[in-house]
């Protein structure tokens, strides 16, 4: 597959939904190690205070000397921010719970919104040549969700395969038109990626069928299959890519990543 993003803006991806335990840091680190296996360069930003997704990639608290607080309200230079992983090409600016302490301190900053937008977009991070940063939100609409959304280019939402699942989608649909009109037009939503899907349950196919009649081509053709292996990666500070590579779990991001690859490259053509 040719690289064709190299030498365009990195395409920033906010996966977001408001609902907690519905798969969304999983999806941000794999969707991520499944980029760098394509041979993308990819940064993720957690701003979730839960810092889930830094534990995840194998960083210790006591390795988090500067977070995306700093990116957003410190002054410390961007290289010392930025934190390499386990897998090359794959980089992160971690979170602490100190994050859970910014949506009052941005209250009172009049460019609230944009502190991201503008974080992501200087010169400094644009020379270490991204191709893909995925910015994985706190569960819950606040003000680090919507500075996710004025950053992005897109929203991805993972979408849990079970009862009531539909519910809420509507309000953070709600909150992407109303970012797109007061902030960034260009914001779409990258698609609604079912999650934690079980073949064998009747429940997992009606949600997918309601989802699909609901929402169209917005709900990606691949789903992530619920499997054990994807639970257990995060206990060894790994995504399950290199926990178990052969897993239907780590098939399915695989799948899903070309998917965005697709998308993109046709957008573009």
């Amino acid at each position: 597959m040719p690289d064709v993003f190299r030498a365009r803006q990195p395409r920033i991806i906010a996966v977001a939904n408001q609902k907690g335990g519905v798969g969304k840091t999983t999806t941000t680190i794999n969707l991520g190690a499944a980029l760098v296996e394509l041979g993308r360069r990819v940064l993720l930003v957690d701003i979730d205070p839960q810092g889930n997704a830094s534990t995840g990639l194998g960083i210790e608290v006591e390795d988090r000397t500067y977070t995306t607080y700093d990116l957003l309200l410190g002054d410390v230079a961007l290289p010392e921010i930025i934190l390499t992983t386990e897998i090359e090409q794959f980089h992160i600016i971690p979170a602490t719970v100190d994050l859970s302490s910014a949506d009052l301190e941005l209250m009172s900053n009049e460019k609230r919104s944009f502190l991201l937008h503008d974080a992501l977009r200087q010169p400094a991070l644009e020379s270490l040549g991204y191709d893909y940063i995925l910015i994985d939100c706190p569960p819950s609409l606040n003000l680090l969700t919507v500075n996710a959304m004025v950053a992005a280019n897109s929203v991805l939402v993972p979408l849990q395969s079970e009862f009531f699942a539909l519910e809420g989608l509507s309000q953070l649909i709600s909150t992407v038109r109303e970012v797109r009109q007061t902030a960034n037009p260009d914001l779409r939503v990258e698609g609604v990626l079912l999650t934690m899907h079980d073949s064998r349950n009747n429940l997992s196919h009606q949600v997918e069928s309601d989802a699909r009649d609901n929402l169209g081509d917005m709900v990606f053709q691949t789903v992530i299959p619920r499997n054990v292996r994807v639970s257990e990666a995060p206990s060894y500070a790994m995504p399950v890519l290199e926990y178990d590579s052969t897993s239907r779990g780590a098939v399915a991001y695989r799948a899903l990543a070309k998917e965005i690859l697709e998308r993109h490259e046709t957008a573009n053509a």
